[in-house]
């Protein structure tokens, strides 16, 4: 990518009759290790990107890095040129995890990166990736709670995939690695985003976003993708949350739900399985879902048919 084309894709944006200033819309250079391309290729990138922040379009500029590509002379570049907020591709804290996956960081380079990017005024992300080769529930907790000792600024979590043509789809075919089932990813995902959400870290992203391309057959070979994984994991929290609300197993035959308004998708679940949990837990049929707003978020009663 070279600064014609940047100013291309921006002019593109802006033009559209769907581009809304109101919504504060940033710039984002993500995909790669921003930080390594060297100092001058980044200017040439911000430098095509700062008229569009300077005249109002967007806000500002982020950008995803390598946590062992954090440096001053990259930091200086960034800040003279509107970037506001740098994500790290940790995926772990776990030295075993990152020496097996062949991250080529150490949970060391984390520290100092998120170190160096606080004292440089930056807002700091960090991504994380459970179901990585080595990684465990106990590990990946681990890795969450040392990130919640970092405390940056938000959070991402992609649970691993194997990918056609990569190192983990050659260890995937050899034997070596097994990837997350669906149900393991959305249980881990959803203690992550209890604890991080707890301690005030926003966690603005659950599950990778796919390209078309990505969605090719077989270009996924195994793993724990899903279209609606975030939806699965948000919805998983939701229903550990009202379980105290509900009646005991098997003392009522039939029953009625009322949630707050918003919550009625959620406590439906994905495909209305969120309803066959509860009627699994209580051994009540549940014949409809009625809306009472003066109900507390995240709470349900119920009544007796």
């Amino acid at each position: 990518m070279g600064a014609d084309q940047v100013r291309e894709t921006l002019k593109k944006a802006t033009d559209s009759p769907t581009f809304d200033r109101g919504r504060n819309p940033e710039v984002a250079f993500y995909g790669g290790t921003f930080t390594g391309l060297g100092k001058e290729k980044m200017k040439e990138l911000l430098e095509a990107a700062s008229p569009f922040i300077e005249d109002g379009d967007f806000t500002a500029v982020r950008v995803s890095t390598r946590p062992d590509f954090i440096h001053e002379e990259g930091l200086s570049v960034m800040k003279a040129l509107h970037v506001k907020t740098v994500e790290l591709g940790v995926q772990s804290l776990d030295q075993e995890v990152l020496l097996r996956s062949r991250r080529g960081h150490t949970a060391g380079d984390v520290v100092r990166a998120v170190k160096m990017l606080k004292e440089s005024g930056f807002r700091v992300g960090m991504q994380l990736m459970p179901g990585l080769p080595g990684d465990s529930r106990d590990r990946f907790l681990a890795t969450v709670e040392r990130v919640m000792g970092l405390d940056p600024h938000m959070v991402r979590l992609y649970p691993a995939l194997v990918i056609r043509q990569t190192g983990l789809a050659r260890m995937w075919l050899e034997g070596s690695y097994e990837p997350l089932t669906l149900e393991e990813a959305v249980y881990q995902c959803a203690q992550a985003v209890s604890l991080l959400e707890r301690k005030s870290i926003p966690v603005i992203r659950i599950g990778l976003m796919i390209s078309p391309s990505s969605l090719e057959k077989g270009r996924i070979l195994a793993g724990p993708w899903h279209p609606a994984f975030g939806f699965l994991v948000r919805s998983a929290i939701y229903h550990q949350g009202i379980a105290p609300d509900l009646p005991a197993h098997g003392t009522l035959r039939r029953i009625r739900l009322y949630v707050r308004e918003g919550e009625v998708p959620i406590i439906r679940g994905y495909k209305n399985r969120g309803i066959g949990m509860i009627e699994e837990k209580t051994g009540a049929k549940v014949l409809g879902i009625g809306t009472d707003n003066t109900l507390p978020p995240g709470r349900v009663r119920f009544c007796e048919l």
